[in-house]
């Protein structure tokens, strides 16, 4: 394992620019390629330190790439709302030669809202206190956008004028991981940074009043909260039981994952959209993370053997209709598994990392995760990072390309409990789960009632039938 991590660092330093005339995607390029890089440096920071003949060359090389990535990607950021513009040329910036109406000009809520995580760890980690400052003014820019009554967000908004273009609600694709950065950047950024977790808060309780219906989550009119806007769910929003498992909210993560396996379990494979009823909506899927995700934290908060039945069973639907000579492959159609000549990056840095970890059972894991919070993609930050102040000094120490090893993995950082203040040490950010959720027949009950209950059953195809009507209207 370490041989071929190396390896890879190896090629990566040695082939990698970024100083090429392309235009790429701001938020695709920030959690894949940004997170990733991130993720790399740290973990060979971590490596060298518990065997520094591993990696004894390494000099900051991922960390000074991500870094001039970053650079490249400002210039998305020159709107006078502060939300980056979807996409920016890797040498060029912006034409500013185009007129703003000429330019791109919409963006999604998760597009602007996911960046927090990666940028507050580059600052943390290079001095550069404006990645951090940048990613929060988007963040707090949104966060105003919200609607006051319900306190929902829309899903596409004009990033020059902040009006929405798109007033649909929910928490699959378009918004999903601004809600998970919201959470996670309170949990990565310690208690200064109290702003986030309050506004998730107040974002959670309007999703689970509104967007909730049942079991199901469809989604609604921001405005008209009790407007249902759909007839179908999105593979995306499978991430939320995980979410809801950090946060500690155990019941409703337990029921919307059930129902999500029995649609895995009808069709092979989650939908990229599915009825209330678990009829295909989009019959195609690219081997998402998300429900391996869920599966994952449920797992790890339950010790549940039923989420290892459920894991099984995706990695055997994998290798039976997914595996092909060079890989794995997207399926076009799950009806008659007809594949796509592609393998997207999340499948090896998503969808086989949760399965590794879910099957794992060393005692003594070389990586403790516990120490480190998993960004969109599953890259690892760690959790000392909140124990990090942006000064001059170390943005001079970065410039001169210093070794930060001493600064990410001082012994005395890695334990949550030491240097930490009185209260943050009494409020975990662990969750504490209810003890009913020990028992095996209460978990096992609320399942019972997702998956055999006929009136349940009889609830979801009214209510799809009721919202078809509705949309038709």
């Amino acid at each position: 394992m370490f041989d071929e991590f190396e390896c890879a660092v190896r090629q990566v330093v040695q082939h990698v620019s970024f100083d090429r005339d392309v235009i790429v995607s701001v938020f695709e390029t920030n959690i894949r390629m940004i997170g990733g890089l991130l993720g790399g440096h740290i973990s060979a920071k971590y490596i060298n330190s518990r065997h520094p003949v591993r990696l004894s060359w390494y000099r900051d090389e991922l960390l000074v790439l991500a870094h001039d990535l970053a650079i490249r990607l400002l210039p998305a950021f020159n709107t006078s709302s502060g939300l980056p513009l979807p996409r920016v040329n890797l040498r060029h910036g912006i034409d500013l030669t185009l007129s703003k109406s000429e330019r791109e000009r919409f963006t999604c809520t998760a597009c602007a809202g996911t960046l927090i995580l990666e940028w507050a760890t580059l600052s943390r980690l290079t001095g550069n206190y404006l990645f951090e400052q940048y990613a929060d003014r988007a963040m707090s820019y949104l966060w105003d956008r919200r609607h006051r009554q319900s306190n929902l967000m829309g899903t596409i908004l004009n990033v020059h004028s902040g009006d929405w273009i798109v007033r649909e609600s929910g928490i699959g694709a378009g918004i999903d991981s601004y809600y998970e950065y919201l959470f996670k950047a309170y949990v990565l950024l310690g208690e200064k940074n109290n702003d986030y977790l309050t506004r998730f808060q107040q974002h959670y309780s309007s999703i689970m009043s509104y967007v909730q219906q049942g079991v199901a989550m469809i989604n609604v009119h921001m405005h008209q909260p009790y407007r249902s806007t759909k007839n179908h769910m999105d593979a995306l929003l499978a991430f939320w039981p995980g979410l809801q498992v950090m946060t500690g909210d155990l019941k409703p993560a337990i029921e919307l994952h059930e129902m999500l396996y029995q649609v895995v379990k009808k069709h092979k494979f989650l939908p990229e959209a599915f009825t209330t009823d678990y009829r295909i909506h989009w019959n195609s899927h690219p081997l998402r993370p998300e429900f391996v995700e869920s599966t994952y934290f449920l797992y790890k908060a339950t010790g549940d053997p039923h989420y290892l039945e459920v894991g099984r069973t995706i990695l055997n639907n994998l290798e039976k209709h997914a595996r092909v000579p060079c890989g794995y492959a997207a399926l076009s159609d799950i009806s008659t598994g007809r594949h796509e000549d592609r393998m997207d990056s999340f499948v090896l840095a998503e969808t086989f990392k949760y399965l590794y970890l879910l099957f794992d059972s060393s005692p003594k894991p070389f990586i403790d995760i516990d120490q480190f919070l998993f960004t969109t993609e599953a890259h690892l930050l760690p959790l000392n990072l909140l124990l990090f102040n942006i000064n001059d000094t170390l943005r001079e120490e970065f410039d001169k390309k210093t070794l930060l090893s001493a600064r990410i993995y001082d012994q005395r950082n890695l334990s949550l409990t030491e240097r930490l203040s009185d209260k943050r040490a009494k409020n975990n950010q662990c969750p504490a789960f209810d003890a009913k959720f020990q028992s095996h027949q209460y978990k096992e009950q609320l399942r019972r009632n997702i998956r055999g209950d006929q009136d349940m059953t009889e609830t979801l195809t009214t209510s799809s039938i009721a919202i078809e009507k509705q949309t038709k209207e």
